[in-house]
């Protein structure tokens, strides 16, 4: 029997375009105990998907990014979200154009809050992004899980030509640069 004590974890939620391609990413990143696609804030409550992509409703899609501080920490996870998807596009990621494909980090405790926002600004001061970021942070107000299908989606589909085209390049981008953060 081990007296190991669990290590605690902790939700943030982000919001990188379309869900599918950030939960593809923190799926294979250690330290990330789960990953569940849904939808953030908004005006009402469970939404669709065919409503949420209306663009009406305020929703981001996003991901609920249950995680390890003392294996992963918030940093870290920071670093990866910047590094895989573009921030410095308003409502948009490549091809995905709406309020629903923002970046955006919602938090949910005051001290993530803080980091957040002082990653994000101390990206701009670097300019290191080439144009401001344009990611929204705030405490999350509410999130809704996704529909069945959306699990896990690249996983299940990897041959689905948006997996292959979009979702693809962004987890190689992932195994490059943070190799040693892999499961």
């Amino acid at each position: 029997m081990s007296n190991e004590a669990q290590s605690p974890v902790e939700k943030i939620y982000l919001a990188g375009g379309c869900f599918w391609c950030t939960e593809a990413v923190f799926g294979r990143v250690r330290g990330v105990v789960k990953v569940v696609s849904g939808y953030a804030n908004g005006q009402i409550a469970n939404p669709t998907y065919e409503q949420v992509c209306s663009g009406t409703t305020g929703h981001a899609e996003c991901v609920e990014l249950s995680f390890e501080p003392q294996v992963l920490p918030l940093d870290k996870v920071l670093h990866i979200f910047f590094a895989t998807h573009d921030p410095t596009t308003l409502n948009r990621q490549g091809n995905d154009v709406g309020t629903q494909y923002r970046s955006g980090i919602y938090t949910t405790t005051p001290e993530q809050l803080a980091e957040a926002t002082a990653f994000v600004d101390k990206l701009n001061a670097s300019g290191q992004m080439g144009a401001p970021v344009v990611t929204e942070v705030e405490p999350l107000q509410h999130f809704w899980n996704a529909e069945a299908y959306h699990q896990d989606y690249f996983d299940n589909n990897p041959r689905q030509p948006y997996c292959t085209y979009v979702v693809a390049p962004k987890v190689d981008k992932l195994e490059t640069r943070f190799a040693d953060w892999l499961k």
